[in-house]
């Protein structure tokens, strides 16, 4: 009989005429049925296999082998096939990671997610298969939609990468995508929680403080029109001095821990990444929320919208500089994907 049966299995030898490696054969044949062959561990496999049932047939031969010599052999070839398996399960493993990389890249998240699937499932211990999977997850993720099935997608994804987390808690790529799906989904505050996780991490990371500031923005203007609209006011962006006194005391509860976090983590951002045009752009409308707070002092509102406009002026002037500097392309002053300039 052929060492190669259709479909790939191995076929135990005909030597193995005993009961006990009969079953034993049998196991094998059943185990290289199921399990699919790879050129080059298939290979390594079935010689090692071959010249353990081999070894045994010869032994088993010898009438005089005690019973319980059979059975340490026995175990011995079973270890095998495990450690064997789980060598091609490894190698499978990598493969289907690569596939998934590869289906990512082609932006088919769906076959992504699959590859990835597969290849925690046959090797959970295999470097980054979790946070492949969680990213490729993450786009599933609407932005901008908090329905139940948008925000179960989103869990979905946090919870594999608290998952990573789970056995690296400064894996600093898995913090800052948590914190860009709850951003995503409009929970503020968890994302912001999230971010200051990264600088935990990562203290000079400016996306992070950057993000942090943009929140607290977001927060603070989404309190002012709530109490200047009923009022039958409208955001000036200059402190609103003809809003009722009532109005203004509210938005400056409100809203005076959030500037001064804000103020703090964009200039933050600025310090660890001197271009940062985004950034100063939010240090504009910051100020512009200060002299909302500032509404007590006319001079401190006049400083505060005065800073805002020249934040507006470097913003504007920084921009132009990096888009400048984009355009000389290869030889000339190019910016990387994380906005430095190099």
């Amino acid at each position: 009989m052929p060492d190669d049966a259709p479909g790939g299995a191995l076929v135990a030898h005909q030597s193995l005429s005993s009961s006990p490696l009969k079953a034993l054969s049998g196991g094998v044949q059943f185990i290289f049925t199921w399990f699919p062959e790879t050129p080059a561990a298939a290979s390594a496999f079935k010689n090692k296999i071959r010249r353990a049932l081999d070894g045994l047939a010869l032994k088993e031969k010898d009438k005089d082998m005690n019973h319980s010599a059979r059975i340490s052999a026995l175990a011995i070839a079973l270890g095998c096939i495990v450690l064997s398996m789980s060598g091609c399960n490894r190698l499978a493993a990598r493969d289907q990671l690569n596939k998934g990389v590869e289906a990512y890249k082609a932006a088919r998240y769906e076959e992504a997610i699959g590859h990835f699937q597969k290849a925690t499932e046959l090797d959970p211990s295999l470097p980054m298969a979790k946070s492949y999977l969680a990213t490729a997850l993450a786009q599933n993720v609407v932005p901008g939609l908090d329905t139940p099935d948008n925000l179960k997608n989103a869990q979905q994804a946090i919870s594999i990468f608290q998952e990573v987390l789970s056995k690296d808690a400064n894996d600093v790529n898995s913090i800052k995508q948590i914190a860009g799906i709850y951003f995503s989904v409009n929970k503020l505050n968890e994302a912001k929680d999230w971010q200051k996780k990264v600088l935990a991490v990562d203290p000079k990371d400016p996306e992070a403080a950057y993000t942090i500031g943009v929140i607290d923005w977001t927060l603070a203007h989404k309190n002012a029109l709530k109490d200047l609209v009923p009022a039958g006011m409208n955001d000036d962006g200059e402190g609103n001095a003809k809003a009722p006194k009532k109005v203004l005391e509210q938005i400056a509860t409100e809203n005076g821990p959030l500037v001064d976090e804000g103020l703090k983590y964009l200039n933050q951002a600025v310090e660890n990444r001197s271009n940062y045009d985004d950034a100063m752009t939010y240090l504009n409308l910051i100020y512009r929320r200060k002299a909302d707070v500032d509404y007590k002092d006319p001079n401190a509102v006049k400083d505060d919208v005065a800073r805002a406009k020249e934040w507006t002026a470097k913003a504007m002037g920084t921009r132009k500089a990096n888009e400048e500097k984009k355009e000389k392309g290869p030889g000339g002053i190019t910016m990387d994907s994380s906005g430095n300039l190099k």
